[in-house]
């Protein structure tokens, strides 16, 4: 027997799966806009689907009450109020129109041995680094970088013969192009974790310039508002998916006075003979600080061998992608109990659910984070020792039950409630950055008072003759940083044939100019990965090396390799050179 508040949401691609929260005590409803009443939130969610007594319970979507109405308020159920009524219509909201052919087979599977029908698919967790702009000259050396240190590798480009002639025939390549958002298919960027993003407007010409680069004038090809601006935002609604969000996905709960919803219904122990019910309501103001949140609540009896609840969700027609993350979080306000918070990867109605318990501190509002790595394969209350490894997708369960036997020690009979106000995923700890981009110094200068144009770079002086190429660079970066996605933004200085070796100036604010090489700014794009001192970090990076002198490297005796946290270290957050243009915006 057991009492459970259950969330089941497909995080997988691969399966659809059914979110749920269910506890061990309580009347099972359907969420319903007619059920509002003015004090609750307004919903699009479906009709009321179980009944006690054939009555519609008349506590759904209403404020909280310290009572439970109809037989709930009894305390236990007796034997013999088992409602069959309420068990066909159980597995009619989860599984469609009853079918008396599936019926007997369902019969038959719960009478049958503890194996599931059928195996659920395992995750796919190949963590590949994509790069975009990849025959470019940051964006090459960035990829025999990856290589080099042995990681997975794919690389967006237009032009798939030059970049097998250029990368080699066997690249993981997508051929698709950020100014044209139909070329990005979501498919292309399955497995995708992290990403360096080198795409640039190409400027003319690169070779043949002046030192001064006096034949710095011309665009060529799509125009700096196409590159730098509208394909960074088709790059990032691309890959945002697969790289995931700083501050994680929102499953279920209230964001910004809306409600994430989510298609609940009750799973009690009816299914098996019992006769505990529960529902979930919306209370407008029994959350936190008054605000809105779910509420999981209803009895839970062990007549007639039963003692759980919970609620679910039906299978979702496209399911949720969180491989990006490393598990999900809960903000609930603890009653005391242990629960169970239980995740399914297949659209199967009885299968292996992988599992994890939890406990609760009475009174408090708590966040509880489940690592996906935690979650038992757990099949009718037993551990599934042949299971396959987890594919993302959850529900939450309040039980008599532990897994293998073993007695939940809070289990009592009796009325629960359990106010659940969100449920989301999350990023472990420390968190690193998944964006990477290339973008440039000076992005904030043109038209920034009191400044001497005559000793900017050229792409400065020339900003509106260059298609105001500055300028969408850095509106290309402000949606970087409003994405959500964990980032970095190196802004390189002139960029040079030089090797990598030569000492190294990092600034914030967006005031030097100078040169770097390269290969140095594909060393610290590559090292920004794997560094928490770059996360969220805008900056500037240039040698020490003037331009009159050319930097070489004897290779028999190269520089010793550095260690780029040093100077990560040493940057803020919240630094972009914006500050200055603050009384003065430049138009576009």
């Amino acid at each position: 027997m057991e009492s459970c508040c259950s969330t089941c949401t497909k995080l997988s691609s691969a399966s659809p799966s059914h979110p749920c929260i269910a506890d061990s005590r309580g009347f099972g409803r359907k969420f319903t806009r007619n059920s509002l009443d003015h004090h609750l939130l307004s919903s699009s969610l479906p009709k009321p689907f179980l009944q006690v007594n054939n009555a519609r319970n008349t506590f759904l979507y209403r404020r909280s009450s310290s009572r439970f109405p109809s037989t709930a308020s009894r305390g236990i159920i007796s034997a013999e109020a088992w409602d069959f009524g309420r068990f066909l219509k159980t597995l009619y909201f989860f599984n469609g129109p009853p079918s008396p052919a599936k019926f007997v087979e369902f019969l038959v599977e719960k009478l049958s041995g503890p194996s599931p029908k059928e195996p659920v698919k395992a995750m796919e967790t190949s963590g590949i680094v994509l790069v975009a702009g990849a025959t470019g000259g940051v964006g090459r050396r960035v990829v025999d970088i990856l290589r080099n240190k042995g990681l997975p590798v794919r690389v967006l480009v237009r032009n798939e013969e030059k970049a097998r002639k250029m990368l080699g025939p066997d690249v993981d390549l997508i051929v698709g192009d950020i100014t044209k958002e139909n070329t990005l298919t979501p498919e292309y960027f399955k497995g995708v974790r992290k990403v360096i993003n080198a795409v640039s407007v190409i400027v003319g010409p690169k070779e043949g310039d002046t030192p001064d680069r006096a034949k710095y004038s011309q665009i060529k090809g799509d125009s700096p508002e196409m590159v730098e601006y509208l394909g960074m935002r088709n790059l990032i609604n691309a890959v945002k998916g697969s790289v995931g969000l700083q501050n994680g996905k929102l499953l279920f709960g209230f964001e910004e006075n809306s409600l994430k919803e989510l298609p609940w219904g009750a799973l009690d122990d009816v299914v098996m003979g019992g006769v505990s019910e529960s529902t979930f309501q919306i209370d407008r103001t029994g959350g936190e600080n008054g605000a809105p949140t779910g509420l999981f609540k209803g009895v839970v009896s062990t007549a007639n061998n039963g003692g759980f609840t919970s609620i679910r969700t039906r299978n979702f027609a496209e399911p949720e992608d969180l491989s990006a993350y490393d598990g999900l979080e809960l903000r609930l306000k603890g009653d005391g109990r242990r629960y169970k918070f239980v995740v399914r990867t297949s659209s199967d109605w009885d299968t292996v659910g992988y599992t994890a318990s939890f406990d609760t501190v009475g009174g408090q509002w708590q966040s509880i984070r489940l690592p996906f790595s935690s979650l038992r394969p757990i099949f009718r209350a037993r551990t599934v020792l042949d299971a396959p490894p987890f594919d993302p997708s959850n529900i939450l369960m309040f039980s008599k039950f532990e897994y293998d036997g073993k007695l939940n020690p809070t289990f009592v009979e009796g009325a629960f409630q359990l106010p659940v106000s969100s449920i989301q995923s999350y990023i472990k700890d420390p968190v690193t950055p998944r964006f990477v981009h290339v973008s440039s110094a000076g992005v904030t200068r043109p038209e920034r008072p009191g400044l001497d144009l005559s000793k900017q770079p050229p792409a400065v002086r020339l900003n509106k003759e260059l298609g105001f190429i500055l300028t969408f660079k850095l509106k290309g970066e402000d949606l970087i940083r409003e994405s959500g996605i964990p980032y970095t933004i190196v802004r390189p200085c002139a960029l040079t044939e030089e090797p990598a070796g030569a000492d190294l100036i990092f600034d914030q604010g967006d005031n030097i100019t100078g040169k770097i090489s390269r290969e140095e700014v594909a060393r610290i794009c590559v090292a920004a990965l794997e560094s928490p001192f770059a996360l969220d970090k805008t900056f500037e990076v240039k040698s020490t090396i003037p331009f009159s002198e050319s930097f070489t490297v004897d290779p028999e005796n190269p520089p010793q390799e550095k260690d780029y946290n040093i100077y990560f270290k040493g940057l803020k957050d919240g630094i972009t050179g914006k500050e200055s243009l603050e009384q003065s915006p430049v138009p576009v």
